[in-house]
């Protein structure tokens, strides 16, 4: 006779709970031998078991057993062989379509929640929600994100309230800046330049370019010091930014060789151009301002159309990298600075260019051996000036031959090899510039004496921007990422 076999399938029971058991297990065993005597005798209905079917049951558990569940799928004959023997029915297995009589769920120890397969938690999770219906874990998520985003949106288009009054009125003179207002530290590099919006109606938005890859972050630098929106269309350090004049667009060049113009209020890319080398200083062309130039480490100045995306003019100099560039008045001349400065001259420091021909207009602009940072044009055209390394700021003429004035010159600030920004007031009284000792240096154009000396940063203050509408306020940024409003 075949040996019986007790399989366990419960994987939660312990084998405490297994030795409990045996009084019902064997009970159950013995049921089992006696209905399978009775069907092995000789006139039996059944066919039997079949002695040539392998057995697969490795469970140390009772004695091994072989059986076909052809028997157990004829509930008259069980019920039958029941009544013969005169064995109770909680001893036959109740589940007629597994053949296995030992399955049965054991009881959960107190304080342990029993395990429900992922299938049935599935399953359980559908008949809960019926068709149609909508499930809601909060009726307030992402309510706040939402404001939030609306309310940025709304300060990028329209007017702030404290520019309003300002609006409309005649352009008085410039006055300093004594006290910080807003101090705002969001840049993980340094800070390269901030420029306010050029357009009076969104004059609160400051723009920030920094050196730590990828951002440009526009700012509501005349109220509540929020960042409105971080635009990061770059995979390299954004070196140069600048607003085109409707305050509509940015331009931006980056040390991954490319220059970008976004859409301020949806902050989505518009062109984006590839010029085969870093770009350090960008200038939009002032009568067509879908047209701009880019220069850096190349000894060329490529013009693009932004709505073409395709290069127009190359502008070839024998320098190794342009620091700057200048649109003079009517935007039909531009200046170029360059590092190109032998020990016995600097005859290409500064280069004049026609916009239209691309042809040298002069290089015998600046005569000493100072490389020039930074340019600056002043608000009526008539003159513009170089920061240099010489630790002052030199005026030049806005018309030919751009004669540079050598008895006015603008002195008391520090340069020491960093890219150093100036630029005038709207009114064009003033001129500002930063320094490599953290001040923030306020000059009289007519008289170059200094006004004001403001202490604005611990590290090297590179820039300087006086706001075009608001008399007082002006912002500054420093070689640590930290970003200023003052008034």
């Amino acid at each position: 006779m075949a040996s019986l076999s007790l399989v366990a399938y419960e994987d939660s029971d312990s084998d405490e709970e297994s030795v409990s058991n045996n009084d019902d297990v064997s009970s159950t065993l013995k049921s089992d031998s006696a209905v399978k005597q009775f069907l092995e005798r000789p006139g039996s209905c059944t066919t039997g078991f079949s002695e040539d079917r392998p057995c697969t049951n490795t469970s140390p558990v009772g004695p091994s057993w072989q059986f076909t569940p052809t028997v157990w799928q004829e509930p008259q004959l069980v019920d039958n062989c029941k009544a013969a023997l005169q064995i109770p029915s909680h001893a036959l297995p109740q589940n007629t379509v597994c053949p296995n009589p030992i399955k049965r769920l054991a009881p959960s120890p107190a304080g342990v929640r029993p395990y429900i397969p992922k299938r049935q938690r599935l399953a359980q999770t559908d008949d809960c929600v019926t068709p149609g219906s909508s499930v809601r874990s909060n009726p307030n998520a992402g309510t706040s994100t939402i404001t939030s985003q609306a309310s940025c949106s709304k300060m990028l288009s329209e007017v702030s309230e404290r520019v309003c009054p300002y609006l409309g009125q005649k352009l008085g003179r410039m006055e300093l800046p004594r006290r910080s207002l807003l101090q705002l530290q969001a840049h993980q590099g340094p800070v390269n330049t901030v420029q306010w919006c050029p357009a009076p109606h969104t004059s609160h938005l400051l723009l920030s370019a920094s050196m730590d890859r990828t951002v440009k972050q526009i700012w509501d630098g005349a109220e509540s010091g929020r960042c409105l929106r971080t635009i990061s269309t770059h995979s390299g350090a954004v070196r140069d930014a600048c607003w085109s004049p409707c305050g509509r667009r940015l331009l931006s060049g980056s040390f991954d060789t490319t220059a970008t113009l976004t859409d301020v209020e949806t902050g989505s890319e518009v062109v984006k151009v590839g010029n085969q080398f870093r770009v350090t200083c960008l200038a939009l062309q002032p009568a067509d301002p879908d047209v701009f130039l880019c220069g850096g480490f190349s000894p060329e100045v490529k013009a693009w159309d932004a709505r073409s995306s395709k290069m127009v003019r190359t502008y070839k100099a024998g320098i190794q990298q342009t620091l700057d560039i200048l649109f003079l008045s009517g935007g039909k001349e531009f200046v170029t600075s360059s590092d190109s400065v032998s020990r016995d001259s600097a005859d290409r420091t500064l280069i004049a260019w026609d916009f239209g021909t691309t042809a040298k207009v002069s290089n015998q602009i600046f005569q000493e051996r100072y490389t020039c940072p930074s340019l600056a044009l002043h608000p009526e055209g008539e003159s513009f000036v170089a920061q240099t390394n010489g630790n002052y700021i030199g005026i030049f003429s806005a018309q030919r031959p751009y004669r540079m004035n050598k008895k006015r010159r603008f002195e008391g600030h520090k340069v020491e090899g960093y890219a150093i920004q100036c630029e005038f007031s709207r009114c064009g009284s003033l001129l500002a510039s930063g320094s490599s000792t953290g001040l923030a240096h306020f000059y009289d154009h007519q008289s170059s004496r200094t006004l004001h000396t403001l202490r604005a940063h611990q590290e090297a203050c590179v820039c300087v921007s006086l706001h075009p509408v608001l008399p007082s306020v002006a912002a500054t940024c420093d070689w640590s990422g930290e970003i200023k409003i003052w008034q």
